[in-house]
């Protein structure tokens, strides 16, 4: 409810409508703005909400009565306020202005208002129209959302403001490819992994500094693994084999010589297994710890696998198929065929 009403007692009502009468202007003829001579109000006042805003009205030394009011509803006539709202304040009552201003103003203060004075001739208005600009505020978004690759998301961002606010949706990520939608709805079609991250939404109207929210998107997909190299490691020394993994959600990892499977806390091993890599140590490595090895990622879109070799020194491998074997071993012969041959 705007600002307006006059006092709840009979006698005040009844000058209220004296007033109305007086000040109003008689049927057939036309309420204009910035008449030739007075009075003169501006013809808009923009306003913030939450500021103040004032009314002015321009009038000279033949105006004998004089009134400011909301649509039908009197303010103030004269020095004397005729409305309840406490916001509502007389500026100036001089021969050359009479403004009231409200204060705090609020969305439903916008609208007409009428600066109305009588003259020894007959009554003359001015009208100003009160504009409440607001501020941009989101009043709905998306939730954070998981979804599989290739799936569809529709996310939506409503903002409220005065005037209608501007949405904007940017991806927020160093690998974004500049995906920008100007509009409440931002749909994406087989989304992919590289799609995933933060989606800002921004309103603007430049009332205020634009407002931001943000979504999460999670894109899952199965493991795909980046890294997983051989190792070639003496023996009684210490071996690394390394095998790295993306995967939304993080893979689950296994390991396995052959065909079986590695525990953790075997004698002379230890498993380690990270969000996006899996660590298979071997503290002493003996003859029997060379050979195939097999790190299997997985979780619940999939698995896959990957092979690698630990070996020793002089072992030739193929990288390509893991094969491997002992490289010649004559060198050894030689010392004690010699050593035979200077006893005879």
């Amino acid at each position: 409810m705007g600002v307006g009403g006059c006092l709840a007692l009979p006698w005040r009502c009844l000058v209220v409508l004296c007033l109305r009468l007086l000040f109003l202007v008689p049927a057939g003829v036309p309420v204009r703005s910035g008449d030739a001579t007075f009075p003169k109000a501006m013809d808009n006042v923009t306003v913030r909400q939450g500021e103040s805003a004032t009314l002015r009205c321009s009038v000279d030394n033949r105006v004998t009565r004089v009134a400011w009011l909301n649509r039908s509803s009197i303010l103030y006539a004269g020095n004397d306020k005729w409305c309840l709202d406490p916001r509502v304040v007389l500026l100036a009552n001089t021969k050359t202005q009479y403004s009231i201003q409200i204060q705090d103003v609020d969305v439903y203060d916008e609208g007409p208002y009428t600066c109305s004075v009588q003259t020894d001739n007959h009554p003359k208005t001015s009208r100003v129209h009160l504009i409440v600009q607001v501020s941009p505020k989101i009043t709905e978004i998306s939730s954070d959302i998981s979804i599989n690759e290739g799936g569809n998301v529709s996310l939506t961002c409503i903002a409220t403001g005065r005037p209608d606010p501007t949405i904007t949706w940017r991806h927020i990520s160093p690998k974004a490819v500049g995906f920008i939608s100007e509009d409440e709805y931002l749909e994406i079609t087989g989304i992919t992994r590289e799609q995933s991250g933060e989606y800002e939404c921004s309103a603007s109207n430049d009332v205020a500094a634009p407002v931001v929210q943000r979504v999460k998107v999670t894109v899952n997909y199965p493991p795909y693994i980046s890294d997983a190299k051989s190792t070639g490691v003496p023996v009684g020394q210490k071996g690394i084999l390394l095998c790295e993994a993306s995967a939304v959600p993080s893979a689950d990892f296994q390991w396995y010589k052959d065909d079986k499977r590695l525990a953790e806390g075997q004698k002379g091993l230890k498993v380690e297994n990270k969000a996006f890599f899996s660590r298979l140590t071997f503290f002493n490595v003996s003859e029997q710890d060379y050979g195939n090895y097999t790190c299997v990622a997985s979780n619940q879109l999939g698995n896959t696998n990957a092979s690698m070799i630990l070996y020793g020194p002089g072992a030739v491998h193929d990288g390509n198929n893991g094969a491997w074997r002992r490289g010649s071993c004559a060198w050894l012969l030689a010392l004690p065929l010699a050593q035979l041959a200077r006893q005879f």
